[in-house]
């Protein structure tokens, strides 16, 4: 199994709390004596609760935190971090793949407060970028809902409209992009293999399975494509978006009926995990020598 199939799973468990890094890494300070004769008292008072929740959070009391969170919201509805933490709080705690009650009650809660920072700042890349990973997240849970995945990938696209220079939300995009794909071309050749003949993982599609695929993915695996190639231009050493363009384009061989275009893409699949080896290796050398 190629190690890029490993990203995602890696992803699931920790990707929530990597989506606002600013926000776990910082206290919030107090209003200076200044500050405090233009704000209300229940707004002071939230951003003592918030403070409070940030300790908590950081020392690993995430139940704690997430009250100190909601108290925050209570005191103040309109203070954005508040309903940021909270979300994160929620959302930290949600286990992907676990269909429990209190487990979805989790993923729902984190979802409102997302929701609800949008609707007072629907430009907030924080609150964007929280929606599409945990929407990732769920989609990839059972039952695996591609529906759920459209949706996370709207959200990482507004987040290009609003900062097309940034490299993670094209590659995300790829990533969902692929996993559309893979997961039907997977399934085509697991019906193909119980109705009709034995067809390895690395045999093209015949003509019936290829046609329908081609019909339903190409486009998918072409968005897919150009996204990662976005990113890999943004972030010239991105080795995660280059092992899942490699991906992308054994994909994309499975739409051609062209022989020799199906072993160029294979050829250049190929030649990208050689791409992701070389950086790897560079940068352990370089983590060695520091």
């Amino acid at each position: 199994m190629p190690r890029a199939y490993a990203f995602a799973a890696l992803m699931r468990t920790c990707l929530i709390l990597l989506c606002v890094p600013s926000l776990l890494n910082a206290n919030v300070p107090l209003p200076s004596k200044q500050q405090e004769t233009v704000q209300t008292a229940s707004q002071i008072d939230a951003r003592e609760a918030l403070n409070r929740g940030v300790m908590a959070f950081k020392n690993g009391q995430t139940e704690e935190a997430e009250q100190f969170f909601a108290q925050a919201k209570a005191f103040d509805p309109n203070f954005l971090n508040a309903r940021l933490y909270l979300a994160t709080a929620f959302a930290s705690r949600y286990i992907p793949g676990a269909s429990t009650d209190e487990n979805m009650k989790l993923a729902h809660q984190a979802i409102e407060e997302f929701k609800g920072v949008l609707g007072l700042d629907p430009n907030n890349l924080s609150a964007l970028d929280g929606m599409g990973s945990l929407l990732f997240q769920m989609a990839s849970g059972e039952p695996f809902s591609p529906d759920l995945f459209q949706e996370s990938k709207s959200y990482h696209q507004r987040h290009i409209q609003l900062r097309p220079e940034d490299p993670e939300p094209y590659y995300w995009v790829g990533v969902i992009d692929w996993t559309l794909a893979f997961r039907a071309n997977g399934e085509m050749r697991a019906r193909f293999n119980k109705e009709v003949s034995k067809l390895d993982a690395a045999d093209p599609l015949p003509p019936e399975l290829r046609a329908p695929y081609a019909h339903q993915y190409r486009a998918t695996i072409e968005e897919g494509i150009e996204s990662m190639d976005q990113a890999i231009k943004l972030k010239p050493d991105y080795d995660d978006a280059m092992a899942y363009l490699n991906l992308l384009y054994r994909r994309k061989a499975d739409v051609t009926a062209d022989d020799e275009e199906r072993e160029r893409l294979l050829k250049a699949a190929d030649d990208l995990v050689n791409k992701v080896k070389e950086i790897k290796e560079a940068r352990a050398k370089a983590q060695r020598r520091n």
